[in-house]
């Protein structure tokens, strides 16, 4: 069994322009701990602020109520006990003790010999023993003592390893390891020590933060830090949605994660941070489930050929076909039978053209619009229930933006106005002003993304994709449009459309 630490709380919000709420930092590990099930959570660093303490304090007494206070763990400093206190008084019972790895950060940052350290790190954990504290220790930089000074890291841990100190935890504090190094490195440490735990926490200058954790569990290590979505410091931290995956699909070992639950947090995390997750990131990007070749799809459909171990069912997610100028019969036929729709071999096959022929002009094509695309391939007029007739946007310095439109629906014609905080915020005002005078349901608008072409031109489409929700449907729209409101418009028009049906 592999301990996981998960530092989103106090690493991962080393991350440029990330400050979690206290009341955010309290929803993280609440998810952390009780529904994730991650083993241990770093929340904070010691003497940091106020708000740092109040955040502290709100999730170590939610902790205690759930017996989980021994699973959180505050960053602390060798400083005469200061930080100890600080630790205490926010109500945690377990520091991570901040100490030198590397014999370069101890003479030239502390200026002091090997043995004056190892002094005032045991009288921190003396101190911390008295007031009921557990330590950790962090032997900072020590991928850059392994390398140039191990005769040092092995004084350091020869020193304490008689100590109270729980767990030795060895950072790659510059991310500047190869798996081959990890490998070696935590080797010579575990089997010089077999007795004592060791943590490592890698970080991903060089984008081997989750090899390294790879090598660093075969070499015997007993824990692994890493944080949600891999925020952290310049390139971040090992991302726990991959160390879960490779521990457990590819090391084949257990950990007391819950995968249906990975997701989730994930998402919470992105939305609190602002930090997206890009669409390609493993296990938890909005692409990494979807087949875009149609012949993937076509294998799919014999006997799973292109699937691998990483099922999207495990992370409670679905797999989805997309509809572009690479898809094929295949992925349209998967869209259709999610829809209940069968169709002839000649109009699948005009319908897989058109598909390919909309793709090739960079329009995206949902699976909610397919029905929309048959019908224009028949020349049945699609009805469109709901038309936008003629509208005005306004934009002027120091004035709210304003809109005025008026609409048609089944046959009769409203008209009214809004102010907004921006154009389309004004104009979906309108409309949901016309919708309310009406007593029609409204659809919830989830996510608003726009697609803008690099090069600079003004005159290029930019295409706007909406993601809504209706009756506890999930659906996007797509616009297509010089203009980005006109393009997002053009969206919210297909989508009245399509649930008004």
């Amino acid at each position: 069994m592999i301990e996981i630490l998960d530092t989103t709380l106090r690493d991962g919000e080393q991350t440029s322009g990330v400050s979690f709420s206290s009341q955010e930092k309290l929803s993280i590990a609440q998810m952390l701990l009780e529904e994730l099930r991650v083993d241990r959570i770093e929340v904070a660093s010691a003497r940091v602020s106020a708000g740092e303490a109040e955040g502290v304090q709100k999730i170590t007494a939610w902790a205690q109520k759930k017996d989980f206070l021994h699973r959180v763990e505050v960053l602390g400093f060798i400083d005469g006990g200061v930080s100890l206190q600080w630790i205490f008084d926010a109500g945690c019972r377990v520091m991570n003790l901040l100490a030198k790895g590397s014999l370069k950060h101890l003479s030239e940052q502390l200026k002091k010999m090997p043995e004056e350290h190892i002094l005032s790190i045991k009288k921190e954990v003396e101190n911390a023993q008295k007031l009921g504290v557990t330590v950790n220790l962090y032997l900072e930089d020590w991928s850059n003592g392994m390398i140039h000074s191990p005769e040092y890291v092995f004084q350091l841990i020869d020193g304490l390893k008689d100590t109270a100190i729980k767990r030795f935890m060895l950072p790659d504090t510059l991310g500047i390891l190869t798996p081959a190094q990890t490998f070696d490195f935590c080797s010579q440490i575990v089997k010089k020590y077999p007795e004592l735990h060791f943590d490592f926490h890698p970080h991903n200058d060089y984008d081997l933060a989750v090899a390294n954790a790879f090598s660093a569990v075969e070499a015997g290590v007993k824990g692994i830090h890493c944080t949600v979505n891999g925020l952290g410091e310049r390139a971040g931290n090992a991302p726990l949605t991959s160390i879960l995956a490779v521990l457990h699909d590819q090391l084949k070992l257990k950990t007391n994660l819950r995968e249906d639950k990975i997701y989730t947090i994930s998402k919470m995390v992105e939305s609190y941070s602002g930090i997206r997750i890009p669409n390609n990131k493993p296990v938890i990007g909005d692409n990494v489930f979807t087949q875009v070749a149609g012949i993937h799809a076509d294998g799919d459909s014999k006997n799973n050929l292109y699937f691998n171990d990483l099922m999207p069912e495990r992370f409670g997610r679905t797999r989805a076909y997309a509809l572009g100028k690479t898809s094929g019969r295949a992925s349209i036929k998967k869209n259709l039978e999610a829809m209940g729709i069968e169709l002839d071999d000649e109009t699948m096959r005009q319908l897989t053209q058109r598909v390919i022929e909309l793709g090739d002009k960079k329009q995206v094509v949902t699976p909610e619009e397919l029905p929309y695309i048959i019908a224009d391939m028949k020349n049945e007029p699609k009805e469109q229930r709901i038309k936008l007739i003629n509208y005005s946007l306004s934009l002027a310095k120091g004035l709210r933006p304003m809109a005025i439109a008026k609409i048609e629906i089944n046959g009769e014609t409203y008209e009214n106005s809004a102010a907004g905080d921006g154009q389309y915020n004004a104009f979906s005002k309108v409309l949901w002003k016309i919708y309310t005078q009406l007593g029609k349901p409204k659809p919830e608008l989830l996510n608003y993304e726009v697609n803008i072409p690099p090069g600079g031109r003004t005159d290029a489409l930019v295409q706007t994709t909406i993601t809504w929700k209706f009756n506890d449907k999930i659906f996007k729209t797509n616009g297509l449009d010089p203009d980005q409101t006109v393009a997002a418009i053009k969206a919210t028009f297909k989508m009245l459309n399509m649930i008004e049906e």
